[in-house]
């Protein structure tokens, strides 16, 4: 079994056709045809079944698709291993993190490394947590900006720092003129939460748990831009981080102060995988970074 012969398994059991797979690889279409002939020879099974015009896994073939990826995966990593070794001021980072910190905290540590090494290219991908731990566990990324420590055993993390978080409320809400509120008073209000399975979304559960109450909840969503807007339209209240990179915010944003309303910002990764000397570099430096970042709460 060669490296083409697994890319070419890898594209049909996704979904493309053994002749666009052949145009893909710049190979004919017999080539492909007879290369995954000789695969199911050396399994000893058919991996593949017609349906209609097209091929599906068979169980057999659903199997062997996890190993090969990781086969792919593993070679793909030593190449860039070696071109890291032989290029140490170049490389290549592919990093995840949450959509908040896309407009301030990712931008922020990568201007700060390519001042050191200007000639490492990144991969940026944003996501919630689940998608975070997905993209580590799968290869997609080295690294993952999270918003807790993921709970997945074979990851590693570290914190970099804790982000406050503000009480949000509508623009006509009667503590709309305040600086700052009790989240205990708040147990009367409609909160507007992220769906479950969302690190804010456990963090607002336990903050209002903490001061003697469960959110009674009347929106639920994915992106925390979404969840300010519905406060911002005086659709209920929400804990969130600092709205940043606007000079208008949408809604009234009030320190809390009868609990210590923060979420931890975290670096993970896959504890027993070993990365690529880019990414080595840039974990170190986010984590050494991270002493420097002061979050005001204030």
């Amino acid at each position: 079994m060669d490296l083409d012969t697994i890319r070419a398994f890898l594209a049909v059991a996704d979904g493309h056709t053994v002749t666009e797979t052949a145009e893909l690889a710049h190979r004919t279409q017999p080539a492909v045809s007879r290369a995954l002939a000789r695969l199911e020879r050396e399994v000893g099974t058919p991996l593949f079944q017609r349906v209609g015009r097209g091929l599906v896994l068979t169980p057999a073939g659903r199997e062997l698709v996890r190993h090969a990826r990781d086969t792919l995966d593993a070679y793909e990593r030593g190449v860039r291993s070696v071109q890291d070794a032989t290029a140490p001021d170049g490389g290549f980072v592919p990093l995840a993190f949450l959509h908040t910190l896309g407009t301030w905290l990712v931008p922020e540590l990568i201007r700060e490394f390519r001042t050191e090494r200007p000639h490492v290219r990144f991969d940026l991908r944003q996501h919630g947590d689940a998608g975070l731990v997905d993209d580590l566990l799968n290869g997609v990324v080295d690294l993952a900006v999270t918003g807790d420590r993921p709970t997945a055993g074979a990851l590693d993390s570290r914190r970099l720092f804790l982000e406050p978080l503000r009480l949000v409320v509508g623009p006509d809400h009667r503590l709309a003129s305040r600086r700052t509120a009790r989240l205990g008073d708040m147990a009367e209000e409609q909160f507007i939460l992220l769906k479950p399975g969302f690190s804010l979304r456990a963090v607002t559960e336990e903050l209002c748990a903490q001061v003697g109450f469960a959110p009674r909840i009347g929106f639920e969503g994915e992106e925390v831009e979404t969840l300010r807007g519905l406060v911002s339209a005086g659709l209920g209240v929400a804990l969130l981080p600092e709205q940043r990179g606007s000079a208008a915010p949408l809604a009234p944003s009030l320190r809390v102060t009868d609990v210590r309303a923060s979420r931890e910002i975290g670096l993970a990764w896959v504890r027993d995988r070993r990365l690529p000397p880019a990414s080595e570099h840039f974990r170190e430096h986010a984590l050494r970074t991270s002493r420097k970042i002061h979050v005001a709460d204030a």
